[in-house]
């Protein structure tokens, strides 16, 4: 979830509606500081900017869904998706939209709707990665690496994981989301010695990290590692 100040910078500062709007966010990020992922936490955004909102921001539909994504409720994260399919989006907002209804799709297992949303869409996904950020980009492979592993393509969704990521410093939660895909995708495969392997990688990614952000991502990455050796992401 981006913070107050993120969000300002998108955008949203130019809003009439602005001081309102900010402060509902403070509120619902408070929840996030505290407790992380929580459906508390997915409930209250739901309620604050899309329930009860007149016109909510594509963005924001994006991030409710991917908060859903992140406690495993993907059929709740595709029906805020499912919103936005008929919408004109600029490419941001697509872009945002694309990667997460393809992660999204791919992980509740329909992977022949994840084929077509991704031939779709390959076109405009790799006409942006051409201006995206190395953290958007990231997205991009891991969902397309994730449309591959519904489709049971294992070794074409792990060759897209290797797409040349640079680590942004010792702290980098983007190098340790592509390595617990990695280690989700070795266990859907019933990949055994190629799983100890990514278990390993992901856990030394782990220990670097000394020091957290938020109290609570410590236990919740460790977490993340051991459901996606069980085949859950």
């Amino acid at each position: 979830m981006i913070s107050p100040a993120e969000r300002k910078k998108i955008g949203f500062s130019l809003l009439s509606s602005h001081s309102t709007e900010m402060k509902k966010y403070v509120d619902v990020y408070a929840l996030y500081i505290e407790k992380g992922y929580t459906k508390d936490l997915c409930e209250a955004y739901a309620d604050a900017f899309i329930d009860n909102a007149k016109k909510p921001s594509p963005f924001d539909i994006v991030q409710l869904a991917s908060l859903y994504d992140r406690i495993h409720d993907y059929k709740t994260s595709y029906f805020y998706l499912e919103k936005l399919e008929d919408k004109k989006l600029s490419g941001d907002e697509k872009f945002g939209f694309c990667t997460e209804m393809l992660k999204t799709i791919s992980k509740i297992g329909n992977w022949r709707d994840a084929v077509d949303f991704r031939t779709k869409n390959i076109s405009f996904l790799q006409k942006y990665t051409t201006k995206a950020t190395p953290q958007q980009e990231a997205k991009l492979y891991i969902a397309l690496a994730l449309a591959d592993c519904a489709s049971k393509n294992y070794q074409q969704a792990l060759k897209l994981l290797k797409f040349g990521y640079k680590p942004q410093g010792s702290k980098d939660l983007t190098l340790l989301e592509i390595f617990i895909t990695v280690v989700y995708i070795f266990a859907k495969a019933g990949d055994e010695e190629g799983l100890d392997g990514a278990l390993q990688n992901a856990e030394s990614c782990l220990r670097l990290f000394k020091q957290f952000d938020f109290a609570w991502q410590g236990s919740y990455y460790r977490r993340r590692i051991e459901e996606a050796a069980n085949g859950i992401l």
